[in-house]
């Protein structure tokens, strides 16, 4: 296999055809279109299910009764057209349906702008649908990680039965970059699992469903759903993380930011100062517990995002108090440069190392 040259949308939705996506149902609406425009020619191409929905209510809806049929199924969508699907995602997190739903965030609250931002970072870890669950999310930084992680995604969601966000911002999405597609995977047409609705003749009926009117029987099921969230956060917590050996300011930054937040950390440790960089790769589970470990050996930390301060909370949490955390963010579709972080990086090391006497400061971080 070769690199070649592809935009973050149009990857992601190549990754999902080769992963056995079986249907999409969309809507589009921008920075995501390019995904739904690209598999509307190669969804037809390959003898496959492609339709435009009249709206992402509709979308969501569709997608929830092909899964139903334990096909491979996808929609993607940007921030305020993931909002409309959430009475849909909440539908298919009380069926145990698997399915991936691709969000490339753009700017907010309301219509905002087709900028880049993380502005779905509440909506996506908190709020996807009323009701005690939380999805897998994701989060790329490259190219190469959204074509992972699509596939991952699929991989995920049929091994827990569940929902699996891609969040991605805009920048992801309409970013040009080399990158390695896998191989074509087979279709599984006619391979259903055991919990799955065919309508075939000869076998018992089997009826998805969502609703439970004795209160003990939904407390039973939402039992079960707290059994298998404690399974997912235990086993799929992901990072990445850069130069955090003998750091003692710790930087946490996913997507985006994280790359912003990549290349400032190297500026700081070309100028003398013991800075890392923990690049969360699933929003949730939160990778609360390499957090936690480095917490240990850290003075500060520094969250970096393109927002008001979202994870800030799933921070603190994680670190449980053990060091101060400070945050950098900017909003509405603005991309934080290299040099701002930076800045920011060297404010607070200085701010810590005045607060926290210590021999690991180096004398020419602090000149």
């Amino acid at each position: 296999m070769t690199k070649e040259l592809l935009k973050g949308n149009v990857a992601i939705a190549e990754a999902a055809l080769r992963a056995g996506l079986e249907a999409y149902f969309g809507y589009p609406i921008t920075p995501q279109t390019e995904l739904l425009e690209h598999l509307s020619r190669r969804m037809i191409e390959l003898g496959r299910v492609f339709l435009q929905a009249e709206s992402e209510i509709a979308a969501i809806h569709m997608v929830y009764g092909a899964a139903c049929t334990g096909a491979r199924v996808m929609t993607s969508s940007s921030s305020p057209g993931f909002s409309l699907m959430q009475e849909g995602l909440s539908y298919m997190a009380g069926a145990e349906i698997p399915c991936v739903i691709v969000d490339v965030m753009r700017g907010g609250p309301g219509l905002g702008n087709i900028l880049p931002s993380q502005s779905d970072y509440f909506q996506v870890t908190r709020s996807a649908g009323h009701g005690d669950f939380r999805p897998i999310v994701l989060a790329p930084a490259s190219v190469q990680e959204a074509i992972d992680f699509t596939g991952l995604a699929f991989d995920l969601a049929e091994k827990y039965r569940h929902m699996v966000i891609l969040a991605a911002d805009g920048l992801i999405g309409q970013m040009m970059e080399p990158a390695e597609l896998p191989a074509m995977r087979a279709v599984r047409r006619g391979e259903r699992p055991a919990w799955a609705t065919t309508g075939a003749m000869g076998r018992a009926r089997n009826i998805i469903s969502s609703i439970y009117m004795q209160a003990e029987e939904e407390e039973g099921y939402n039992l079960k759903i707290q059994k298998r969230l404690r399974q997912i956060a235990q086993a799929e917590q992901r990072c990445a993380e850069h130069m955090t050996e003998g750091a003692v300011l710790l930087v946490v930054g996913y997507g985006t930011a994280g790359r912003v937040a990549y290349t400032a950390v190297e500026a700081a440790r070309k100028a003398g100062m013991k800075v890392g960089l923990l690049r969360p790769q699933t929003l949730w589970p939160f990778p609360e517990r390499r957090l936690s470990e480095l917490a240990d050996n850290v003075e500060g930390c520094l969250v970096v995002e393109m927002n008001a301060g979202q994870m800030v909370d799933d921070v603190r949490l994680a670190i449980g108090g053990q060091i101060p955390v400070s945050f950098y963010g900017r909003m509405g579709g603005v991309v934080p440069m290299p040099e701002d972080v930076l800045t920011t990086i060297e404010t607070e090391y200085r701010r810590l190392a005045q607060a926290v006497p210590s021999n690991r400061w180096t004398k020419e971080a602090l000149c």
